[in-house]
């Protein structure tokens, strides 16, 4: 018996970084992990992982911000597992995928749209194709991440820091759109988090000046996500709506 035991979990952006790690962690407590990710041969070898060690998962190609790639990916699910219990919007431009970084006047208004497309649109349109499913049983929990940096105004990248923040309002309205049916939205918001397989030298140095002006004064890992997430998607916190938990160290208090 796990945390999650029989829930099948759908993790966007779960082939790199902080999404593996979500996918990791559904499976060792005995949910069934759907890795979505833009790259299927990514996804595909975290599911091939995952069932390697003895865990189930299912491997699937989605672009966030296509419906018609996101319907297909529930489909998937559904014929695979015959019901979807957990959604986590993990997917964003940020890090797997680089965003552009400059002042609010450098910043392309392409950039701005591309950002815009995946970070806010995909987590609507991946809710609108998964939710139905959970509707269906009156049940469900989805965890929608969001940033430290929607709550201290990181600089040099205004387009990232403002879909970050609108993933709090959406998650606050959704929570009251479908709180009826017994769905849970809530929002995660990671602090900076060594998410890189090889980070460089000068990544590690921005990671520990990070470390440095928190309360825990550690670099953050992807492992430091995992529990929170599960704890939001599990039984445990079947009272929890609406809310924002700051995983970050104390690097900033809300």
């Amino acid at each position: 018996m796990g945390l999650l035991d029989g829930k099948v979990v759908v993790v966007t952006g779960g082939g790199h970084g902080i999404g593996r790690a979500y996918c990791l962690g559904i499976a060792r407590e005995c949910g069934m992990a759907v890795v979505a990710d833009i790259d299927g041969a990514v996804a595909e070898g975290v599911a091939k992982a995952i069932a390697d060690s003895g865990g189930k998962a299912l491997g699937v190609k989605v672009d966030v911000a296509n419906f018609a790639s996101c319907q297909e990916m529930a489909k998937k699910t559904l014929d695979a597992y015959g019901k979807i219990d957990g959604l986590v919007n993990n997917a964003a431009i940020f890090m797997s995928v680089p965003a552009e970084k400059g002042s609010f006047q450098t910043i392309t208004e392409a950039e701005w749209d591309r950002i815009m497309a995946v970070n806010v649109k995909g987590l609507w349109l991946c809710a609108k194709a998964v939710v139905p499913a959970m509707q269906q049983r009156k049940q469900g929990s989805i965890v929608n991440i969001s940033s430290n940096m929607a709550f201290n105004g990181g600089q040099g990248m205004m387009h990232y820091v403002v879909s970050k923040a609108a993933v709090i309002g959406f998650s606050r309205v959704l929570a009251r759109e479908i709180g009826g049916d017994n769905i849970r939205v809530n929002t995660l918001a990671p602090g900076s988090t060594m998410s890189e397989e090889h980070p460089t030298e000068d990544a590690i140095k921005n990671y520990e000046r990070t470390a440095s002006t928190r309360i825990l004064k550690r670099i953050e890992q992807p492992e430091d996500l995992v529990g929170t997430a599960l704890y939001l998607l599990s039984d445990l916190s079947s009272f929890v709506t609406g809310q924002v938990i700051l995983v970050n160290g104390g690097a900033v208090l809300h």
